[in-house]
């Protein structure tokens, strides 16, 4: 599904409004007639009830009104807390609210902070003359960018407040009122939705960091046509279960060639667990061959724990990797199909020479992760010089140290973050794949298309993950698929694996499980695509 930002929505607005010549108020009108029809679904009927409508500046306002209407229609009974004088609403929303007026649908004004107590007298009042089906959040739409304050912020608290007293549901238009559009960062304060039900297409704030406060997202079609979407060539989109179309159909008569030969570089003294949950992913993710060069004397320890897998004792690189066993390494990569490198790996300076040599000098399809990218940080001249195909799967810490950038500053904005290191290298003949991992973690390719996950979960917050999700990915790869398309099913596989694992304890599984969990996690997107 693709995602737009506010910008990009408003465009897609604006061209279905003048280069079609769909009237605004026309899909006004959708979308607070949709917004009623989904309520009632969700909460039951509104007849003989009470709604309460706050209802902000600009369109999303309107919309707010629109809803108004149509729970008149229905037998309900609106209410609307304008907190601006409605004679100063413009366009289609100023319409709406003449219609309002012209039929008779109570209103109350509020210019200060201070009458926002009243309004808590006034609620009241209107739960014991009808009971209340649910509030609804119109205040600030898409395009707010500022924190809010005064009043506004004053009525998002009293619509949270009422809400978790009393337990009457939320509907937010378009997105929770204080919530990024395009960051899912708080401006301020933000609405507790329990629905939101956002217009045409879903924005990036739905999926980031908004998640919590966005409760449960239906998008609907108000009326913007597929050939003004397609012309827009919007650049985001979620991964969701769409993604099955992607995995290849394996022929009956296969054998273990048919599916690839993967090499792991991976474990140092003391993390060597790191290496095994990486090459464990690989062997669960359908790979047909999966090698591991190890340090030699840790061997025997990846020889015991993965029967299934192949190893090679690297002879000067004793407890952790060496760049004099460097010409093994390219020995060892004939044949294969991709390397993933990183897990595990420590950061002792002879590796670090290993690691920068392999990204520079290897053009076979690489995952680079952990330590890789560690030993990679303080050479950004390499790390935008890669002889082939790279994918990159830093978290925050590891991306902060990449960039040069604060962790909060690449939590702020997550998606422009995980481009950063694509526009560093666009002029760069290899494609770069970056992974932003974390909740919503964010696949971006070097043509600065990205995707934000939809999979996941917060029993996900423990060590392993990581390492499970680069031998997957590097499992794909070995498969034959593309760097986008490995690095996108392998996050949204790794996240399905663990949210299967949830369905029967919320967190305490560990990333062993995870990547025992991948073959049911695939079954499980093949059977949705069937």
């Amino acid at each position: 599904m693709k995602l737009a930002t506010s910008s990009q929505m408003q465009a897609l607005d604006q061209a279905t409004i003048n280069e079609i010549g769909v009237p605004g108020i026309v899909l006004m009108e959708n979308a607070g007639k949709g917004t009623v029809e989904l309520m009632e679904q969700e909460y039951g009927p509104v007849r003989r009830k009470s709604v309460i409508i706050f209802v902000g500046p600009g369109n999303n306002g309107g919309d707010g009104l629109v809803i108004a209407r149509h729970i008149l229609q229905h037998g309900g009974y609106p209410y609307l807390f304008y907190f601006m004088a409605p004679e100063k609403l413009k366009g289609d929303a100023a319409t709406n609210a003449v219609i309002c007026s012209a039929v008779n649908i109570p209103h109350r004004t509020v210019l200060q902070e201070e009458e926002i107590s009243q309004l808590s007298e006034d609620i009241k009042s209107i739960h014991c003359a009808h009971p209340v089906h649910s509030l609804v959040d119109a205040l600030f739409g898409t395009g707010l960018k500022r924190n809010l304050e005064g009043r506004f912020a004053a009525g998002v608290q009293l619509i949270n407040q009422s809400a978790h007293e009393h337990q009457w549901p939320v509907t937010a238009v378009d997105i929770p009122s204080g919530l990024s559009a395009d960051t899912g960062a708080t401006l301020g304060c933000s609405i507790q939705a329990d629905l939101t039900v956002t217009y045409g297409l879903a924005k990036p704030g739905h999926y980031l960091h908004g998640g919590p406060s966005v409760g449960k997202l239906k998008v609907i079609d108000i009326g913007i046509p597929e050939k003004v979407i397609q012309a827009a060539a919007l650049p985001g989109k979620v991964l969701d279960t769409d993604i099955g179309s992607l995995l290849h159909h394996r022929q009956r008569a296969s054998h273990k060639g048919s599916f690839g030969h993967l090499l792991i570089l991976a474990g140092s003294e003391g993390k060597t667990g790191a290496a095994i949950l990486s090459g464990r992913a690989a062997l669960h993710s359908g790979c047909g061959l999966v090698t591991l060069a190890v340090p030699g004397e840790l061997n025997p320890i990846f020889e015991i724990s993965l029967p299934e897998a192949m190893t090679c004792p690297l002879p000067c690189s004793r407890t952790f990797f060496s760049v004099a066993d460097f010409d093994l390494i390219v020995q060892l990569l004939a044949g294969k199909n991709a390397l993933v490198i990183g897990p595990g790996l420590g950061t002792d300076t002879e590796t670090g020479k290993l690691v920068r040599r392999l990204y520079r000098e290897i053009p076979l399809p690489m995952v680079v992760d952990a330590d890789a990218l560690n030993l990679l940080a303080p050479a950004p001249d390499t790390v935008t010089e890669p002889a082939g195909s790279r994918i990159l799967t830093p978290h925050p810490g590891e991306m902060s140290r990449l960039t040069g950038l604060a962790t909060k500053n690449i939590q702020a904005d997550r998606i422009q973050a995980a481009m950063w290191l694509n526009r560093a290298t666009i002029n760069n003949d290899h494609e770069i794949i970056t992974i932003l991992k974390g909740a919503g973690t964010i696949v971006c390719s070097s043509k600065d298309n990205w995707a934000i996950n939809t999979t996941g979960n917060n029993g996900m917050a423990t060590g392993g993950m990581g390492d499970v999700l680069s031998g997957l990915i590097g499992g794909l790869l070995g498969q034959g698929y593309t760097p986008c398309h490995a690095a996108e099913i392998g996050v949204y596989l790794h996240g399905l694996a663990a949210d299967l694992l949830a369905e029967k304890q919320p967190y305490g599984y560990s990333a062993s499980e995870v990547a025992a969990a991948l073959p049911t996690a695939a079954a499980h997107l093949i059977r949705k695509r069937s």
